[in-house]
């Protein structure tokens, strides 16, 4: 069949690749040129390792100031409302706190400002033994930046708790409470 048209299809015998020697010019061109791909390819290899390490030296700084270092070490002046051992997975010891700074007059404004996390057992039970009691007590807390999971729900972390050397208000919270359960009392009579 004769159609005058190209047929794609069909192969064409294989031509026999010719062989050609390299000359020793040739030789030492190539392998220079494979050399310096290979060495162009190695740098951008290093400076992208050198990028990531700097990101992750980076970001664990970032997490360690965020999370693990303190970013005040203070006192807080108070009565200590309660401490509650919460959690579901992690079990932390939280309290509240009275603060002078907000207790003002006879009865007048009064709420738990200062909220705080207790690390150990030991601290805990102190803080227990003196919830309500109507003692004054000085925490000494590191506030960190970022609350952790077993650290507990606050940002502050107690880690010492004292009474007030200088014990001379008793707690106007316990006070308010007396006064009012005599005013009951007399109103009664």
């Amino acid at each position: 069949m004769d159609d005058n048209f190209d047929d794609y299809f069909e192969s064409a015998p294989e031509e026999q690749p010719q062989t050609h020697r390299e000359t020793e010019q040739e030789r030492e061109d190539r392998e220079i040129k494979e050399a310096t791909i290979e060495r162009r390819g190695y740098s951008v290899k290093v400076l992208l390792a050198l990028i990531i390490i700097a990101m992750a030296i980076f970001l664990g700084w970032w997490v360690w100031q965020y999370y693990f270092h303190p970013y005040r070490v203070s006192q807080e002046k108070g009565w200590i409302m309660k401490v509650n051992n919460e959690g579901t997975l992690f079990k932390t010891f939280e309290g509240e706190m009275i603060s002078e700074g907000y207790i003002q007059g006879d009865i007048g404004v009064m709420k738990s400002d200062f909220l705080f996390s207790i690390p150990t057992d030991s601290l805990a039970r102190d803080a227990m033994r003196l919830a309500g009691d109507g003692q004054r007590v000085v925490l000494t807390y590191n506030e960190y930046k970022g609350a952790v999971l077993w650290r507990g729900n606050s940002r502050n972390v107690v880690t010492k708790i004292e009474l007030d050397s200088m014990l001379l208000k008793p707690n106007p919270y316990k006070e308010a409470e007396s006064k009012s359960k005599e005013n009951e009392e007399e109103k009664k009579e």
